[in-house]
């Protein structure tokens, strides 16, 4: 299981804790330079591929789990034939126009030299009183309190390579959901009813089209679907362990 951006594998614990999944062996892995965990000098979504592939292939796991930048590290895996086991995708971006406004400004402001790093700095700042507000809908004070500032402890530094490096692989691969097809490993893609990750009607219609893909909509939930609604993403990594 592979978090999102700013996110470490403390963000899959509900999920993991739920009855539908007792049998089954989970790892769940942070992204190497989020949290506190030390970025690699390479921070393109090749070598993270490549990195979270070897994660993978020493848990032997059979099903691969991302939850937005995790999810799209997951295409990336599988496109890559990295990995060909299946994959749950909670909430990806097929495209720079699916991303949020919010992280496609801070991709601007961080590749401005003089700026970028306070831009960040002052973004982190601020992050944990919004995502807790945010969060509260939905997890106790406490747990709300702890996520959000694991989101607001990650390295300015470290954050904008990471998404400039980001936007460079949504840049040269335009057509995801034609890359992920052409994969040919099957892929449920979960989202929530309102999730604020964007999806055109093309590239919905390319998934619905794709004869390995599975698309999954999630009542009663945003981006954060794996908090929101964690039962219910149990249950769709339950029905990929059982595929084939």
């Amino acid at each position: 299981m592979i978090p999102g951006g700013l996110c470490t594998a403390e963000f899959y614990a509900e999920v993991m804790a739920q009855p539908a999944l007792a049998g089954l062996e989970l790892t769940a892995v942070t992204q190497p330079g989020f949290g506190s965990t030390k970025a690699p000098a390479d921070v393109s979504m090749d070598n993270y591929a490549g990195l979270m592939a070897g994660y993978a292939g020493e848990a032997r796991s059979d099903v691969l789990v991302g939850h937005s930048l995790g999810a799209n590290l997951a295409i990336e895996m599988a496109a890559a034939g990295l990995f060909t086991g299946p994959l749950v995708l909670l909430s990806p971006s097929f495209s720079r126009g699916d991303e949020s406004t919010f992280l496609a400004v801070m991709d601007v402001l961080g590749r401005v030299p003089v700026l970028g790093n306070p831009a960040w700095t002052g973004m982190l700042k601020l992050l944990p009183g919004v995502m807790k507000k945010d969060m509260l809908k939905r997890l106790p004070p406490e747990r709300a309190q702890a996520l959000a500032d694991i989101m607001g402890g990650n390295d300015p530094a470290n954050c904008r390579r990471i998404v400039c490096r980001y936007y460079a692989y949504l840049d040269r691969h335009r057509a995801l959901v034609t890359r992920l097809c052409a994969s040919g490993v099957p892929a449920w893609v979960v989202r929530g009813d309102h999730d604020e990750i964007g999806l055109t009607d093309a590239e919905r219609r390319e998934l619905e089209a794709c004869p390995q893909i599975r698309m999954v909509t999630v009542p009663d939930a945003g981006h954060l679907v794996l908090l929101d609604q964690p039962a219910h993403v149990a249950e769709v990594v339950l029905a990929a362990s059982r595929f084939g």
